[in-house]
Formats: structure tokens, C-alpha cells, sequence
């Protein structure tokens, strides 16, 4: 049995987030907090949510100070908004660090405490404050997941906080709004969405209805990313992305990521990779290293990607799996560790407390294969030159 939990109201195409203020004001609320970042204030669209709001009879109020990879120490201005605004919901305005804000804010305004109260394995059911999200990146999904990353300031772990009380109770899709990407976060944040695709089909967590998502997904990724990476203005491939990263987004919020995003969440703590980065550094290496716990599960990715022949055997199509995730990589310029410019001696101190970091996460046990702490720093040690 699957137990599958969505947005109760998603609004996906082009111009939905002028929708914003009926959507708002349909679920009956009054105060929202837009949470979002500096750039988006800078380029006008803060205040064109903000004029929509109004004109729907709404008392918003901005919170613009989120950080990228957002930390408990940068969740503390944005409870005290909350609280000042007397806000009765939120608003995620942005990529998926904003999102991830408006999640940890939403259940901290009425739970209190600390973000580490709330790390996996503690399932979070709320109470929490309603969360509209309406991204801006093609890429996290964070739209339709019951998931939030915080990093803890103190010790630099990447905290997965799982639970129904992060689920967006609306999404606001609009392609639109990704216009704008510049050609490195494109990439990252398309592999994202490919990494949850494939993670959600491979995973030992995944079912029927997660599964359809991501083949799906798989299928539009394969066609269009390279197609955005090199015109950020190809309205038609924008699309499809922006449509694939939340059916992606809601395959792995209701099947499980695993090891890529295991090992991916500490080097974006400890290194600040941004989070689509530091998983297409993994994922090539990771899924060499699943694939053969899984062969017929990854030779149906290969298929969806279009990156084997019809009537390829699944070993086969399995393997071709790898030397697309190589090529795509390599298309779309993703550096490794050495060449982002990570020093050597300072990754090989990190790796130990890295790999346990990502063990203690739990997306490791929904991998095909399950690995060893060693294998988790062997893997650590191969991707980096």
C-alpha cells in the first residue's frame, strides 16, 4: 500500500501567478507572508504579488532575507516576521531555498523550538501554518514534497525534515517565472529534477503512482534540458521543464529519494555547493554504484530518457543509463569537486563526518543497494578529481 499526499490546489501554466490572490483568498486566509529573496524584490516581482494580494482584499507583508541553503541562524529573523505580521500563511516565493523557508517557518510560527527538533527520522504531522509555493526554478520540486532542507548552524549538518506539515497545501506552477535562469542554475537544477525522477523510480520505497510520475519526467528531462541550457528563452522546452520538475517533485515526496541525495545534502553543507550541483557531482558515480542491485528498474530510466534502443536487453539499457548521466553531465559543464575548487586536503578531513551525515539522513536505506559508511567515503573519494 502507498500512502500519497498532495497539494490540495496546484495552478500550472503560463500567467498562474497572477492567480495568486484568488487562490490566497479562496482557502480563507488573510495575513500571508511572502517569503522570499533579495534578487526577486530586485527584479519587481515581489512587488507585483504583492499588488496582486491587495487587489484580492489581502494584508501581505514581504520577508525578503532568505539565504541560499537556508540555516537555522537565518530562520530566526523570519519567525519574528511571522510573528510581527500576525501572518495566518506563507508564501514560498523563489528557487527551493525560499520554499524550504517558508516550510521551516510555517510549522516553527505554531510548534516553536528548534529545527533539529524536527530532523528525520521524526515524521512532522504539524500543526504548522499553511504554504502556498510558487517556484521560480525548475528543479527542487519543493513545491508538491513534505520535505524541507535546513542546515544547522552549529554543526554544518544538512537536516532532511520530513512530515505532512511541510506540504504545500497550494502550488502556483508558472513557467514564466524560470525565464530568467542563467544557464549554470538551469543545468543544476534540471539535474535535480532528474536526479528525484530517477531516485523516486529506483528507490525501495517507490509504487505505482510515483512511478508514472517520474517515467514521465524522465522522458521530458531527457528531451528539453539540454534545450533550455542552451536557450534560456525556448518558452516551449521552459514548459516542459518547469511541468516536469514538480511531477518529479511529487514521484519522490511520495516514493523517497536515496543515496545521491544521501551523500549530495553534506558537500552542499560543509563545501556550500549549491544543492542541483552537488548532486549532479554524485550521480553518475552513485548509480554505477546501484545499478546492478536494480538492473531492470534503472534499464526502464534508460528507456524513458531515451538513451537506449527499443529492444535493448535491460543490462544493456542499464548501462546505456550510465553513459547518458555522463554525457548529459559533461553537455551541460558540471565541475567536480577539484574543479569547482574544493581543496583536496580539506575534502579528504571532511569525508568521514560527510559520509556519516548522509547515513544518518535515512535516504541511503531507500537506495537499491544499501552501503557501507566505507563505501560512502570510497564513493566520496572517486567523484572528487
Amino acid at each position: 500500500m502507498a500512502s500519497i499526499a498532495l497539494p490540495r490546489i496546484m495552478r500550472v501554466g503560463g500567467g498562474a501567478v497572477a492567480e495568486i490572490g484568488e487562490v490566497v483568498a479562496g482557502l480563507g486566509l488573510a495575513r500571508p507572508l511572502v517569503v522570499t529573496d533579495k534578487f526577486l524584490v530586485g527584479t519587481g516581482a515581489v512587488d507585483r504579488m504583492v499588488a496582486q494580494l491587495d487587489a484580492a482584499g489581502l494584508h501581505p507583508a514581504v520577508f525578503a532575507d532568505t539565504v541560499p541553503d537556508p540555516t537555522t541562524a537565518s530562520l530566526d529573523a523570519g519567525v519574528a516576521a511571522v510573528a510581527e505580521h500576525d501572518a495566518d500563511c506563507v508564501i514560498g516565493f523563489g528557487g527551493g531555498s525560499p520554499m524550504d523557508t517558508a516550510k521551516a517557518l510555517g510549522l516553527l510560527a505554531r510548534q516553536g523550538g528548534h529545527m533539529r527538533d524536527y530532523k528525520a527520522p521524526r515524521d512532522n504531522t504539524g500543526p504548522a501554518l499553511p504554504v502556498i509555493a510558487v517556484p521560480t526554478t525548475a528543479g527542487s520540486g519543493s513545491e508538491a514534497t513534505q520535505f524541507t532542507v535546513i542546515s544547522d548552524s552549529e554543526t554544518d549538518e544538512k537536516m532532511l525534515c520530513p512530515g505532512l506539515a511541510f506540504l504545500p497545501v497550494a502550488a502556483i506552477v508558472d513557467y514564466r517565472l524560470t525565464m530568467t535562469m542563467p544557464p549554470r542554475l538551469t543545468a543544476d537544477t534540471g539535474v535535480d529534477a532528474l536526479t528525484h525522477a530517477i531516485e523516486a523510480y529506483v528507490s525501495r520505497k517507490a509504487n505505482p503512482f510515483s512511478d508514472g510520475l517520474a517515467l514521465v519526467a524522465i522522458g521530458t528531462i531527457g528531451r528539453v534540458l539540454r534545450r533550455v541550457y542552451a536557450d534560456g528563452q525556448d518558452a516551449a522546452a521552459r514548459e516542459q521543464m518547469m511541468l516536469a520538475a514538480t511531477q518529479a517533485g511529487i514521484a519522490f515526496s511520495n516514493s523517497s529519494v536515496a543515496l545521491v541525495h544521501g551523500m549530495s545534502r553534506p558537500i552542499g553543507a560543509h563545501f556550500h555547493v549549491a544543492h542541483g550541483l552537488s548532486n549532479a557531482m554524485l550521480f553518475p558515480a552513485v548509480t554505477e554504484f546501484s545499478v546492478d542491485a536494480a538492473e531492470p528498474r534503472y534499464a526502464e530510466c534508460a528507456r524513458a530518457l531515451g538513451a537506449t534502443s527499443a529492444d535493448a536487453s535491460d543490462a544493456t539499457a542499464a548501462a546505456d543509463l550510465l553513459v547518458a548521466l555522463k554525457e548529459l553531465c559533461r553537455d551541460v559543464e558540471v565541475p567536480t569537486p577539484k574543479s569547482y575548487g574544493i581543496d583536496r586536503r580539506t575534502w579528504d578531513e571532511r569525508v568521514p563526518v560527510m559520509a556519516e551525515q548522509a547515513l544518518a539522513s535515512g535516504s541511503p536505506n531507500n537506495n537499491p543497494r544499501i552501503p557501507t559508511a566505507d563505501e560512502i567515503r570510497e564513493l566520496y573519494a572517486r567523484i572528487y578529481g
